[in-house]
């Protein structure tokens, strides 16, 4: 196994999947309480939705603290550098099967492209569809007493903020799906995010095959 190139650390795989797995949950059982299926039952469906909710936020915040202690919250600072041939590279060059215009490494794991869109994702949606859950969940609490001052009447607003921000997340899941099967190999990608190393064979064997 030599050559092999760390790209993705311990913390940064368990936090990719666990974020993962909330957001599919959270969006199994947001479908069911818009009464699109019926599965866990409303009643249940809302009880783990609210409980994958905080986890999810929970788990944000400790990625925030991670990300800020090892220094790695400079991956998503934007650039211009190569974001054109990035633009041609996911319009034409993929389904020429020509190569990423560039290679990831520990030090540079996202495309401009990629950047742009995990900036958005974080400084954006994320909040919007957490902040809104929150509010939604707890803008009563406690029922009674001087803290009950947001006592409006209707919350259809934030509602829908929370509904459109999940589908830009299911959105980007999707896309994010078909992504990773467009690296060196049909399988590249989703390996390097299993393992953490960037196999050279791969590459070797995307190469052969041009």
């Amino acid at each position: 196994m030599q050559n092999r190139t760390m790209i993705y650390k311990g913390f940064e795989r368990f936090w990719h999947w666990t974020q993962a797995v909330l957001i599919m949950f959270l969006a199994a059982t947001g479908f069911e309480i818009h009464s699109a299926y019926e599965f866990f039952g409303y009643e249940n469906a809302v009880t783990f939705h609210n409980a994958a909710g905080i986890g999810f936020i929970a788990l944000i915040i400790v990625a925030i603290f991670w990300h800020f202690a090892t220094g790695e919250w400079r991956q998503y600072l934007p650039t211009t550098e190569n974001l054109i041939s990035y633009v041609r590279f996911y319009l034409i060059g993929i389904f020429r099967d020509e190569p990423h215009p560039t290679k990831s490494d520990h030090l540079s794991k996202l495309n401009p492209l990629q950047k742009l869109v995990y900036l958005g994702l974080k400084l954006l949606v994320i909040p919007v569809v957490a902040g809104s859950g929150l509010f939604y969940l707890y803008y009563r609490y406690p029922q009674s007493g001087a803290m009950k001052t947001l006592n409006i009447d209707s919350l259809e607003i934030v509602a829908l903020l929370h509904t459109a921000g999940a589908f830009l997340l299911v959105t980007f899941l999707i896309a994010h799906l078909y992504l990773i099967t467009t690296g060196h190999t049909l399988t590249h990608n989703l390996k390097t995010m299993i393992t953490g190393h960037e196999d050279p064979e791969d590459e070797k064997q995307a190469s052969q095959e041009l």
